[in-house]
Parts: structure tokens; sequence; C-alpha cells
């Protein structure tokens, strides 16, 4: 397994709110002009869902958190089943489902909304160490979705022992007010498209962006993950989040390090494994960061 231990991340402005910063996709392309919508999702329908041996061996194994772009989607590839254990990927962070874990249909998720916000209450205890980055997170309003439910799952998240917090020197803290490093942001897709469309970026009513000091997370993605996790949603989740924050603390695309192993967080999965096993954490057991060739 090709692994090391990541580079050190970036500085990070606090703020009061997002301000012009330069953009950084985990799942629309850098090319996208502003204005300009390409289709992003032709041919992912037809992706083979993995077999349940293969989602079997990719559960999430939820670890004590004691110790703590946007991209379209390419042609489909089949997944053969995986079993190595390194290849474990985020299941439920919260302790048991809730109504809103269930997947809807596709066709009961808004295409747009208000583009208002309501914020979780409440604040986390720090995970990680050094400075904790402090962070909001906001339901657009309108939606069938709890801002608390989402905010507990992206705390366990962040606090995850296979998380940012491996690097040794990422830290977070989710508050309800005052001043923030960035906030995670869960809105439908035409809110979405219109945020990170301001930045340039065509995001197409489908996946996600950070953009500035914004973690924009596309209702549907969160909702109905993809195709390869399809059968575990709440894993997609983490991957959202783990991409979404990578970007935001300086980390930029890479590609699969080889076949059989674990696919990086920082790697388009939307577009593709090409050959690497489904996983949604930056770093493994062992504190590696798992990472593999740099993309454009």
């Amino acid at each position: 397994m090709s692994t090391h231990k990541a580079p050190p991340a970036r500085g990070r402005r606090r703020s009061g709110g997002p301000a012009p910063a330069p953009v950084r996709d985990a799942s629309a392309r850098h090319a996208a002009t502003r204005g300009r919508r390409l289709p992003l999702w032709g041919g992912v329908a037809a992706l083979t869902v993995l077999s349940a041996a293969g989602l079997a061996a990719v559960a999430w194994t939820p670890s004590d958190p004691d110790t703590p772009r946007a991209e379209s989607p390419a042609p489909p590839e089949r997944q053969r089943d995986r079993t190595t254990p390194t290849a474990s990927r985020d299941d439920d962070p919260s302790p048991s489902a809730s109504p809103s874990d269930t997947a809807p249909a596709e066709s009961d998720i808004p295409r747009t909304g208000p583009g208002t916000f309501t914020t979780a209450p409440g604040t986390s205890a720090k995970v990680g160490t050094g400075t904790a980055l402090r962070y909001r997170v906001d339901v657009e309003d309108g939606l069938d979705l709890s801002a608390t439910d989402a905010a507990g799952q992206i705390e366990r998240i962040l606090a995850d022992r296979r998380g940012w917090t491996a690097d040794g020197h990422s830290a977070f803290q989710r508050v309800a007010d005052g001043p923030t490093d960035f906030v995670v942001r869960i809105a439908t897709p035409g809110t979405v498209d219109d945020i990170c469309g301001q930045y340039g970026l065509d995001t197409g009513g489908e996946v996600n962006c950070n953009v500035g000091d914004d973690v924009m997370v596309n209702l549907k993605r969160w909702l109905l993950a993809t195709p390869v996790y399809a059968d575990d949603v709440p894993a997609y989740r983490a991957l959202i989040i783990n991409h979404e924050v990578g970007h935001f603390l300086g980390h930029g695309h890479v590609t699969c390090p080889g076949e059989g192993q674990p696919a990086p967080a920082m790697m388009q999965q939307i577009k593709g494994m090409h050959g690497c096993a489904p996983n949604v954490w930056p770093y493994d057991e062992h504190g590696n960061y798992l990472t593999g060739p740099a993309v454009p």
C-alpha cells in the first residue's frame, strides 16, 4: 500500500463569514466557467453497485473518537469484491438510523430552495491537536433534515482517528455562533449550484464543492450517495466531509495508487474507482496517510 504521512496543511483565516479565496473543488471540475452548465451525470446511473461481499468488506467501523472542487462523474466501473481490511469506509456515524437516513426517491428531493439556512445549535468539544478550526453546520431552510442530527454526524466524522486530526496538527470544534473558519452547508442542488457558481464552478445540480470558507454539500449526494456507496449512504457522507474539508486544509486531488489499494479520500471517487477499493478516510488505522499520484 502506498502510504505516507500527510504534508502540513496550510494555515487558514478565521472570519465571521465567507470571502473570496482560491477555489478547491471536491466534486466539480476546475475548468468550469461561471454561468456555464455542463452535463455532469451522464453514465453514472449505469454504475454497478458493489456486491454484498464487497460492501461488507468496506463497511464503517467507527473508531474511538477520544483521540482524536467539484468533480464530474466519469463512465462507471464494475467493482470487484474487496476483502482487504484497509479498505474500510465510513458507516453510519450515528448510533442508530434516523428517519432522515432513509434514502428517498430522487424525484422527492427538491431541486432548489430559498438559499437561507438554519444553524445547528450547541457547541462540540475540541478534537485534535493544536488550535481548533471553528466550524458551523447549516442546513437550508425548508428541508426535511435535522440540522442537529446532521451536525452530530459531521462531528463524529471529523473526530474519527482516521480523519484529518491524524495529521498531528489539525483540530476542530463546532460552534453555533461567533467567528468561524469554515461552514459546512447542506443545501439543495440549485442552491449549491448558485453558491459554487459564484466562484466559477459548475456543479451541475449533482455534486459538492469547497469555495472560500464554504463546504457545500449537495442534498442529493447527502441523501443518495453514489452507486458505489448506495448501500451505505452514511459512508459517502464521511467521504464528502473528509474530501471537502481536505480541500479547505489545502490538499489537492490525487488518483488511485494501485490495484486493490484503498481509494484516497482526496481521490474524485465519483468519477470512478480505477481499481481502488472504496475508502472514505484520509488515514488508516496505523496513522498512515492514504494518497496517490497527484492530478491537476
